[in-house]
């Protein structure tokens, strides 16, 4: 009697109305275009980045500074002296930009639904597997949770990739305005959108308040939260606009390394 009574429970139990198993749906637009994108160009931006980071130069010897410009994949510039041969720099601070991706809201979403099939789209079965999910509370997707940590540290490497923008207009050879410091400025630019747009700094700047009126601070407080509100809703923009923006630079510099393009510039 026991089992049919959970039986007739399991019948009578809500289930929606989208079509059950994986990749069982109703909808009629081409719904698995989106994550297939998504999927394939975070794997060819994810791919390149770390072969320009790691392998690039201790490989091919491809230098990556050229004419006063560095590589965002290196900023904050860490000398190659010391390491071995085989070892990129870049593995000193590569790990930050990489954790505070991997753990960003927008990117979970990306590459869970991209990769993880969870879910593949609105109203498209998961894989029964996901039954057993226990979302983020168990290894590995419990380091999630690390996010705002990272961020500490993204805002600090932020801070000195800004002053070796700016560094990058005055080289030893004497003040200009090069196509690389552009390309710079406009990466670093929509780095820090994409960083203050961050939902973690969002709460950092106006979370824990009672009420927004009752100082100057909490005033001051809310106007920049609503900023950075302004800025979030297009979170998702920032982005993959910064990630295709850091590899347009990086290509940039180390052709320009590689003497296959010269920089034209303005000398001041």
């Amino acid at each position: 009697m026991t089992g049919q009574a959970a039986s007739l429970r399991a019948l009578l139990k809500p289930r929606g109305t989208a079509a059950q198993g994986f990749g069982a749906t109703r909808r009629a637009d081409a719904w698995l275009a989106a994550p297939l994108s998504v999927g394939f160009w975070l794997a060819v931006l994810v791919l390149y980045a770390t072969f320009s980071a790691l392998v690039w130069e201790p490989v091919f010897g491809v230098a990556h500074e050229a004419d006063g410009y560095l590589s965002p994949f290196y900023a904050p510039f860490v000398s190659g002296e010391g390491f071995p041969a085989w070892l990129s720099p870049a593995i000193v601070t590569l790990w930050i930009p990489i954790g505070f991706r991997v753990t960003c809201y927008y990117f979970r979403r990306a590459y869970y639904r991209a990769y993880l099939a969870d879910p593949p789209a609105c109203a498209v079965g998961e894989p029964t597997i996901h039954r057993r999910y226990r979302m983020e509370n168990a290894l590995p997707f419990i380091l999630q949770n690390l996010h705002r940590f990272f961020l500490y540290l993204a805002v600090v490497l932020l801070a000195i990739h800004w002053i070796e923008v700016v560094a990058s207009f005055f080289p030893e050879s004497g003040a200009r305005i090069g196509l690389g410091s552009v390309l710079l400025v406009v990466d670093i630019t929509l780095l820090t959108g994409y960083v203050t747009s961050c939902h973690s700094m969002r709460h950092i700047v106006g979370g824990r308040l009672d009420c927004f009126s009752c100082s100057t601070v909490n005033r001051t407080r809310h106007g920049a939260w609503r900023i950075l509100s302004g800025l979030n809703a297009n979170h998702m923009v920032w982005a993959w606009a910064s990630l295709f923006s850091i590899v347009i630079v990086d290509i940039y510099i180390h052709l320009l390394a590689m003497g296959v393009i010269a920089d034209p510039a303005i000398l001041l």
